[in-house]
């Protein structure tokens, strides 16, 4: 395995009863990089990101982490590792404040977390500004922007990404896309999933597309953006 591969899936199969959603996929991400999967809904790639949290379990195939297999672990063990999922729907603890829901980031954590929520806050002042609020009294920009905050609280090496920008105003994609390159540029890598393949891909090193359960393309994100396929199918042209 190159030195450089964090991220290593080999054969990657996922069954959901008799349907297979992931249908033996390989791709890798490199240590510092911004890789993201493209395909249209029910392609597979949320199915994909569940599985390499732990959360689903694959019929088949590796996911090696560091050159260590991960299929088996528990998602807590996972998350130890350094993979952090922020899930489609962002997922926040409504009724919990925004510090209540940053602290439970740092859930597997015995160390002080003070210069982290310091970090975070950096990131997003917004968050900062409303840091006794509930959850649920944020707006949608804002819980997304908490859901990456919280994800953040556990000191990720792999940071994945599902959906970040969904159901946002343009203004605020733009601005979830630029935190992405700023907590990307601190040195963690990101994986990332996204319906807006157009900023996805500009944002992205390397992509891959994903259509029913199979890798049908990989390249640099300027190569993607450049293909008559990708054009056509992805980016409305």
């Amino acid at each position: 395995m190159n030195n450089n591969v964090l991220l290593q899936v080999e054969g990657l199969k996922v069954n959901y009863g008799g349907i297979e959603a992931v249908k033996g996929i390989d791709f890798e991400v490199q240590s510092g990089e911004i890789v993201t999967l493209i395909g249209a809904n029910g392609a597979g790639k949320s199915s994909t990101l569940r599985t390499i949290a732990g959360l689903v379990k694959p019929s088949g195939g590796k996911i090696l982490f560091d050159g260590e297999e991960l299929i088996g672990k528990s998602t807590d063990a996972i998350v130890s590792k350094g993979i952090t999922l922020v899930p489609e729907g962002r997922r926040i603890f409504p009724d919990l404040t925004v510090i209540e829901n940053l602290k439970i980031g740092a859930y597997l954590r015995c160390d002080d977390i003070r210069e982290d929520l310091n970090r975070v806050f950096e990131l997003f002042p917004r968050l900062k500004e409303r840091s006794w609020q509930a959850g649920g009294t944020l707006s949608g920009g804002e819980q997304q922007m908490l859901a990456v905050a919280r994800a953040l609280m556990s000191r990720p090496k792999l940071l994945m990404m599902d959906e970040p920008s969904l159901g946002l105003a343009p203004l605020i994609v733009r601005d979830i896309f630029s935190i992405i390159r700023e907590i990307n540029s601190s040195g963690v890598t990101i994986l990332l999933i996204e319906q807006n393949a157009n900023m996805a891909i500009k944002t992205a090193d390397r992509g891959y597309v994903l259509e029913t359960g199979r890798i049908t393309l990989s390249g640099k994100g300027s190569e993607l953006l450049s293909n008559e396929g990708v054009k056509a199918a992805y980016l409305g042209a």
